[in-house]
Protein backbone atom coordinates (compact mmCIF):
# COMPACT_ATOMS: atom_id res chain seq x y z
CA UNK A 1 0.00 0.00 0.00
CA UNK A 2 1.12 3.28 -0.82
CA UNK A 3 0.15 5.36 2.15
CA UNK A 4 2.80 4.54 4.14
CA UNK A 5 4.46 7.79 3.00
CA UNK A 6 0.99 9.85 4.08
CA UNK A 7 1.67 7.84 7.16
CA UNK A 8 5.37 8.66 7.77
CA UNK A 9 5.18 12.62 6.60
CA UNK A 10 2.23 12.51 9.40
CA UNK A 11 4.38 11.50 11.78
CA UNK A 12 7.49 13.73 11.05
CA UNK A 13 5.33 17.22 10.34
CA UNK A 14 2.74 16.61 13.35
CA UNK A 15 3.87 14.41 16.20
CA UNK A 16 7.82 15.47 15.60
CA UNK A 17 7.81 18.68 13.87
CA UNK A 18 10.21 18.08 11.45
CA UNK A 19 10.41 19.00 8.11
CA UNK A 20 10.15 16.40 5.07
CA UNK A 21 12.76 16.05 2.61
CA UNK A 22 12.93 16.43 -1.20
CA UNK A 23 12.40 12.28 -1.49
CA UNK A 24 9.25 12.49 0.56
CA UNK A 25 7.63 15.20 -1.32
CA UNK A 26 7.78 13.51 -4.43
CA UNK A 27 6.89 10.67 -3.37
CA UNK A 28 3.92 12.08 -2.47
CA UNK A 29 3.19 13.68 -5.29
CA UNK A 30 3.44 10.44 -6.93
CA UNK A 31 0.52 9.14 -5.51
CA UNK A 32 -2.16 8.15 -7.31
CA UNK A 33 -6.06 10.43 -6.88
CA UNK A 34 -7.32 7.76 -5.12
CA UNK A 35 -5.09 9.26 -2.39
CA UNK A 36 -6.14 12.70 -2.65
CA UNK A 37 -8.19 13.30 -0.09
CA UNK A 38 -6.12 11.72 2.17
CA UNK A 39 -3.28 14.16 1.02
CA UNK A 40 -5.87 17.42 1.50
CA UNK A 41 -6.90 15.78 5.28
CA UNK A 42 -3.13 15.99 6.03
CA UNK A 43 -2.36 19.19 4.60
CA UNK A 44 -4.91 20.42 6.56
CA UNK A 45 -3.82 19.42 9.93
CA UNK A 46 -0.51 20.37 9.71
CA UNK A 47 -2.13 24.06 8.61
CA UNK A 48 -4.22 24.09 11.68
CA UNK A 49 -1.01 23.08 13.77
CA UNK A 50 1.28 25.58 12.31
CA UNK A 51 -0.98 28.45 11.67
CA UNK A 52 -4.16 29.82 13.47
CA UNK A 53 -7.40 29.07 11.81
CA UNK A 54 -9.21 31.68 9.50
CA UNK A 55 -8.65 32.67 5.92
CA UNK A 56 -6.49 36.27 5.40
CA UNK A 57 -7.41 38.51 2.62
CA UNK A 58 -4.76 40.69 0.99
CA UNK A 59 -6.00 43.02 -2.35
CA UNK A 60 -3.68 44.62 -4.93
CA UNK A 61 -3.73 47.23 -7.44
CA UNK A 62 -1.65 47.85 -10.61
CA UNK A 63 -0.64 51.32 -9.74
CA UNK A 64 1.66 51.34 -12.52
CA UNK A 65 0.94 48.90 -15.53
CA UNK A 66 2.18 47.87 -18.83
CA UNK A 67 5.70 48.66 -21.24
CA UNK A 68 7.78 46.41 -18.81
CA UNK A 69 10.98 46.45 -20.10
CA UNK A 70 11.37 42.39 -19.31
CA UNK A 71 10.92 39.65 -21.16
CA UNK A 72 9.17 37.21 -18.77
CA UNK A 73 6.93 34.80 -21.49
CA UNK A 74 3.80 34.52 -19.10
CA UNK A 75 3.47 38.34 -18.56
CA UNK A 76 0.87 40.62 -20.52
CA UNK A 77 2.79 43.80 -19.21
CA UNK A 78 5.75 43.24 -21.48
CA UNK A 79 7.24 45.09 -23.83
CA UNK A 80 8.64 41.84 -25.77
CA UNK A 81 4.86 40.42 -26.02
CA UNK A 82 2.18 41.37 -28.32
CA UNK A 83 -0.19 41.32 -25.42
CA UNK A 84 -3.40 43.77 -25.64
CA UNK A 85 -2.44 45.87 -22.42
CA UNK A 86 -4.06 48.95 -21.08
CA UNK A 87 -1.33 50.51 -20.22
CA UNK A 88 -0.55 53.55 -18.09
CA UNK A 89 2.12 55.22 -15.90
CA UNK A 90 1.92 55.76 -11.84
CA UNK A 91 -1.55 56.78 -10.82
CA UNK A 92 -2.29 59.52 -8.56
CA UNK A 93 -1.69 58.62 -4.44
CA UNK A 94 -5.48 60.08 -3.93
CA UNK A 95 -6.70 56.97 -6.46
CA UNK A 96 -4.39 54.21 -4.50
CA UNK A 97 -6.00 55.55 -1.61
CA UNK A 98 -9.32 55.28 -2.62
CA UNK A 99 -9.07 51.79 -3.75
CA UNK A 100 -7.38 50.63 -0.27
CA UNK A 101 -10.49 51.50 1.54
CA UNK A 102 -12.47 49.58 -1.01
CA UNK A 103 -10.44 46.47 0.40
CA UNK A 104 -10.86 47.56 3.51
CA UNK A 105 -14.53 47.63 3.53
CA UNK A 106 -14.56 44.33 1.84
CA UNK A 107 -12.90 42.44 4.39
CA UNK A 108 -9.21 42.73 3.30
CA UNK A 109 -6.35 43.63 6.11
CA UNK A 110 -3.23 44.01 3.75
CA UNK A 111 -3.15 46.19 0.61
CA UNK A 112 -0.51 45.82 -1.86
CA UNK A 113 0.80 48.33 -4.50
CA UNK A 114 2.27 47.23 -7.71
CA UNK A 115 4.18 48.72 -10.38
CA UNK A 116 5.22 47.30 -13.45
CA UNK A 117 8.96 47.37 -14.70
CA UNK A 118 12.57 45.91 -13.57
CA UNK A 119 12.67 48.17 -10.51
CA UNK A 120 10.45 51.53 -9.60
CA UNK A 121 12.57 54.54 -11.01
CA UNK A 122 12.93 57.62 -8.42
CA UNK A 123 9.47 59.21 -9.55
CA UNK A 124 7.51 56.55 -9.26
CA UNK A 125 8.91 55.46 -5.70
CA UNK A 126 8.53 59.09 -4.47
CA UNK A 127 4.51 58.42 -5.14
CA UNK A 128 4.84 54.84 -3.72
CA UNK A 129 5.58 56.08 -0.74
CA UNK A 130 3.37 59.06 -0.39
CA UNK A 131 0.49 56.32 -1.46
CA UNK A 132 2.04 54.42 1.71
CA UNK A 133 1.88 57.53 3.83
CA UNK A 134 -2.07 57.99 2.72
CA UNK A 135 -3.37 54.01 3.44
CA UNK A 136 -1.30 54.24 6.59
CA UNK A 137 -2.99 57.40 7.62
CA UNK A 138 -6.44 56.49 6.86
CA UNK A 139 -6.85 52.86 7.17
CA UNK A 140 -6.54 50.06 9.40
CA UNK A 141 -4.42 47.99 6.58
CA UNK A 142 -1.55 46.20 6.50
CA UNK A 143 0.84 47.79 3.45
CA UNK A 144 2.82 45.66 0.93
CA UNK A 145 4.75 46.42 -2.12
CA UNK A 146 5.49 44.64 -5.08
CA UNK A 147 8.13 46.92 -6.92
CA UNK A 148 10.25 44.82 -8.83
CA UNK A 149 14.10 44.34 -8.15
CA UNK A 150 15.60 46.50 -5.32
CA UNK A 151 18.57 48.16 -4.12
CA UNK A 152 19.31 48.50 -0.83
CA UNK A 153 18.43 52.12 -0.02
CA UNK A 154 15.02 51.66 -1.44
CA UNK A 155 14.65 48.52 0.78
CA UNK A 156 15.34 50.79 3.72
CA UNK A 157 12.82 53.62 2.38
CA UNK A 158 10.20 51.34 1.90
CA UNK A 159 11.06 49.84 5.61
CA UNK A 160 11.00 53.14 7.24
CA UNK A 161 7.89 54.66 5.35
CA UNK A 162 5.95 51.72 6.99
CA UNK A 163 5.70 48.94 4.70
CA UNK A 164 5.50 45.30 6.52
CA UNK A 165 5.78 42.88 3.90
CA UNK A 166 7.09 43.03 0.35
CA UNK A 167 5.95 40.69 -2.69
CA UNK A 168 9.38 39.42 -5.04
CA UNK A 169 8.35 36.19 -6.29
CA UNK A 170 10.86 33.56 -8.05
CA UNK A 171 8.22 33.02 -10.45
CA UNK A 172 9.60 29.19 -10.74
CA UNK A 173 12.69 27.18 -10.08
CA UNK A 174 16.50 27.71 -10.87
CA UNK A 175 16.20 25.32 -13.12
CA UNK A 176 13.24 26.10 -14.76
CA UNK A 177 13.94 29.92 -14.89
CA UNK A 178 15.85 30.17 -18.32
CA UNK A 179 12.43 29.35 -20.21
CA UNK A 180 10.30 32.17 -18.57
CA UNK A 181 12.84 35.32 -18.08
CA UNK A 182 15.92 35.91 -19.88
CA UNK A 183 16.53 39.76 -19.01
CA UNK A 184 17.65 38.99 -15.65
CA UNK A 185 18.65 36.32 -13.58
CA UNK A 186 17.39 33.54 -10.79
CA UNK A 187 19.82 34.91 -8.70
CA UNK A 188 19.19 38.46 -9.33
CA UNK A 189 15.38 37.65 -7.91
CA UNK A 190 16.99 35.84 -4.70
CA UNK A 191 19.44 38.77 -3.65
CA UNK A 192 15.80 41.09 -3.67
CA UNK A 193 14.66 38.46 -2.00
CA UNK A 194 17.11 38.94 0.79
CA UNK A 195 17.22 42.19 0.82
CA UNK A 196 14.08 42.89 2.00
CA UNK A 197 14.34 40.15 5.16
CA UNK A 198 17.53 42.12 6.00
CA UNK A 199 15.67 45.15 6.05
CA UNK A 200 13.21 44.60 8.15
CA UNK A 201 10.39 43.80 6.48
CA UNK A 202 8.60 40.35 5.87
CA UNK A 203 9.27 38.73 2.77
CA UNK A 204 6.06 37.48 0.36
CA UNK A 205 7.39 35.73 -2.41
CA UNK A 206 6.33 32.86 -4.59
CA UNK A 207 5.61 31.67 -8.19
CA UNK A 208 3.71 30.37 -11.21
CA UNK A 209 2.62 26.62 -11.60
CA UNK A 210 1.60 25.62 -14.84
CA UNK A 211 4.10 27.15 -17.12
CA UNK A 212 5.33 24.05 -18.56
CA UNK A 213 7.62 23.20 -15.56
CA UNK A 214 7.72 19.06 -14.58
CA UNK A 215 6.66 17.66 -11.37
CA UNK A 216 10.53 17.61 -9.95
CA UNK A 217 11.22 21.71 -11.03
CA UNK A 218 7.59 22.27 -9.39
CA UNK A 219 8.86 20.52 -5.79
CA UNK A 220 12.29 22.31 -6.39
CA UNK A 221 10.49 25.89 -6.81
CA UNK A 222 8.74 24.86 -3.08
CA UNK A 223 11.96 24.17 -1.50
CA UNK A 224 14.12 26.93 -2.56
CA UNK A 225 11.25 28.78 -0.67
CA UNK A 226 11.94 27.09 2.15
CA UNK A 227 15.37 28.42 1.77
CA UNK A 228 13.80 31.91 1.74
CA UNK A 229 11.57 31.67 4.53
CA UNK A 230 9.21 33.75 3.41
CA UNK A 231 6.10 34.66 5.43
CA UNK A 232 3.78 34.95 2.96
CA UNK A 233 4.13 32.36 -0.40
CA UNK A 234 1.79 33.39 -2.95
CA UNK A 235 0.58 29.99 -5.54
CA UNK A 236 -0.49 31.59 -8.75
CA UNK A 237 -1.97 29.20 -11.75
CA UNK A 238 -0.92 30.23 -15.22
CA UNK A 239 -3.53 31.82 -17.01
CA UNK A 240 -2.30 32.02 -20.17
CA UNK A 241 -2.69 35.50 -22.06
CA UNK A 242 -3.23 36.05 -25.61
CA UNK A 243 0.02 37.62 -27.36
CA UNK A 244 2.52 35.82 -24.80
CA UNK A 245 5.08 33.29 -25.64
CA UNK A 246 2.78 31.34 -23.24
CA UNK A 247 -0.42 31.90 -24.51
CA UNK A 248 -0.66 28.23 -25.80
CA UNK A 249 -0.01 26.73 -22.67
CA UNK A 250 -2.78 24.61 -21.74
CA UNK A 251 -4.64 25.02 -17.83
CA UNK A 252 -3.46 22.84 -15.17
CA UNK A 253 -6.59 20.68 -14.07
CA UNK A 254 -8.04 21.55 -11.14
CA UNK A 255 -7.41 18.39 -9.18
CA UNK A 256 -3.73 19.14 -10.28
CA UNK A 257 -3.73 22.30 -8.64
CA UNK A 258 -5.28 21.06 -5.54
CA UNK A 259 -2.69 18.59 -5.39
CA UNK A 260 -0.02 21.28 -5.80
CA UNK A 261 -1.41 23.60 -2.87
CA UNK A 262 -1.40 20.37 -0.23
CA UNK A 263 2.25 19.67 -1.61
CA UNK A 264 3.21 23.14 -1.13
CA UNK A 265 1.60 23.16 2.00
CA UNK A 266 3.35 20.02 3.80
CA UNK A 267 7.41 21.54 2.17
CA UNK A 268 6.20 25.12 3.84
CA UNK A 269 4.24 24.62 7.16
CA UNK A 270 4.89 27.66 8.85
CA UNK A 271 3.90 29.92 5.55
CA UNK A 272 1.08 31.85 4.89
CA UNK A 273 -0.36 30.40 1.24
CA UNK A 274 -1.88 32.80 -1.08
CA UNK A 275 -4.09 31.17 -3.65
CA UNK A 276 -3.09 34.16 -5.80
CA UNK A 277 -3.59 34.46 -9.81
CA UNK A 278 -5.56 32.07 -11.52
CA UNK A 279 -7.53 30.69 -9.39
CA UNK A 280 -10.80 30.99 -10.43
CA UNK A 281 -10.35 29.70 -13.95
CA UNK A 282 -8.02 26.76 -12.80
CA UNK A 283 -9.75 25.43 -9.45
CA UNK A 284 -13.57 26.81 -11.13
CA UNK A 285 -15.95 25.23 -8.74
CA UNK A 286 -13.18 23.42 -6.58
CA UNK A 287 -11.95 27.12 -5.03
CA UNK A 288 -13.57 26.13 -1.16
CA UNK A 289 -11.08 23.30 -1.41
CA UNK A 290 -8.05 24.49 -1.90
CA UNK A 291 -8.54 26.36 1.49
CA UNK A 292 -9.21 23.13 2.77
CA UNK A 293 -5.94 21.56 0.97
CA UNK A 294 -3.54 24.10 2.53
CA UNK A 295 -4.04 27.40 1.52
CA UNK A 296 -5.30 29.89 4.32
CA UNK A 297 -5.34 33.12 2.43
CA UNK A 298 -6.71 34.93 -1.17
CA UNK A 299 -5.94 37.57 -3.51
CA UNK A 300 -9.70 38.89 -3.43
CA UNK A 301 -10.66 41.27 -6.37
CA UNK A 302 -8.97 42.34 -9.60
CA UNK A 303 -5.02 41.13 -10.29
CA UNK A 304 -2.95 43.22 -12.35
CA UNK A 305 -4.47 42.37 -15.98
CA UNK A 306 -7.39 40.18 -15.56
CA UNK A 307 -10.27 40.14 -13.59
CA UNK A 308 -10.85 38.39 -10.41
CA UNK A 309 -13.86 37.04 -8.35
CA UNK A 310 -16.37 39.55 -6.57
CA UNK A 311 -14.77 39.80 -2.50
CA UNK A 312 -18.39 39.28 -1.31
CA UNK A 313 -18.25 35.85 -3.25
CA UNK A 314 -14.90 34.98 -1.32
CA UNK A 315 -16.66 36.22 2.17
CA UNK A 316 -19.50 34.00 1.27
CA UNK A 317 -16.85 30.95 0.32
CA UNK A 318 -14.96 31.21 3.60
CA UNK A 319 -18.83 31.66 5.60
CA UNK A 320 -19.72 28.57 4.21
CA UNK A 321 -16.22 26.88 5.01
CA UNK A 322 -16.91 27.41 8.78
CA UNK A 323 -13.61 29.73 8.96
CA UNK A 324 -12.99 32.99 9.80
CA UNK A 325 -11.38 36.08 8.45
CA UNK A 326 -7.74 36.47 9.80
CA UNK A 327 -6.68 39.92 10.28
CA UNK A 328 -2.96 40.95 9.76
CA UNK A 329 -2.83 42.77 13.13
CA UNK A 330 0.11 40.91 15.10
CA UNK A 331 3.64 39.11 13.22
CA UNK A 332 2.34 35.54 12.15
Amino acid sequence: MSDWIIQLVKRKLLDNGELITFDEAYKLALLGEEYLLDLISLSYKVTSKYKNKGIYLCSIISAKTGACSENCAFCAQSAHNQASVSAHQMIDPSLILQAAKEAEVFGASEFCIVTSGRGPDEKTFRKVLDAIYLIRSHTDLSVGCSLGILIEEQARRLSASGVRRYNHNLETSRSFFPNVCTTHTYEERVKTAYLVKESGMELCCGGILGMGESLEQRLELAFELRELNPTLVPINFLNPRPGTDMANRSLLTPIEAIKSIALFRLILPQSILICAGGREVVLRDLQPLALLAGANALITGNYLTTPGRLAKEDLQMISDLNMPVAKYTAFD
